[in-house]
């Protein structure tokens, strides 16, 4: 990690700039979530897919499968830029973040609109921060 002699750095290396939108990714899932959940009095999730059986959704929860999806998706970008051009890395990623992105969406059976409505947002919220914060890092051609 050499740097030639009047080269500018930028203020945050990538794994830096990586990290603070994976966690402002996180924190805006957990902040919609809360405020949905005071809203809502009790998001309920199937405990299964596609089972009439319900549980609470918890913050705990939440948090780590925010933290999970926005590694395993810094993870894919960091293997398709090691293996692929910029502009392919980042718009394979891209293409996979928003494919996840919509299959996640609670559309199976087992839940009611409102936590339906929440758990979208929850996601929704995660996804606009990861997916343009992620993308915005990927190295020049």
């Amino acid at each position: 990690m050499s740097s030639a002699i009047g080269e500018a750095r930028p203020a945050l290396g990538r794994r830096a700039t990586r990290a603070v939108v994976v966690v402002a990714a996180v924190v805006a899932a957990v902040v919609v979530f809360a405020v949905a959940d005071a809203v809502t009095g009790e998001i309920r999730v199937p405990q299964r897919p596609a089972s009439s059986e319900t549980e609470p959704l918890t913050l705990s929860a939440v948090t780590f499968a925010a933290a999970l999806a926005c590694l395993a998706g810094w993870a894919l970008l960091a293997v398709l830029e090691r293996f692929t051009a910029p502009a392919r890395a980042r718009a394979v990623w891209t293409g996979v973040a928003l494919a996840v992105f919509l299959l996640s969406l609670p559309y199976l059976p087992g839940f009611r609109l409102a936590d339906r409505v929440a758990v979208a947002l929850v996601h929704t919220a995660l996804a606009a921060v990861l997916v343009p914060g992620l993308r915005r890092t990927v190295r020049a051609a």
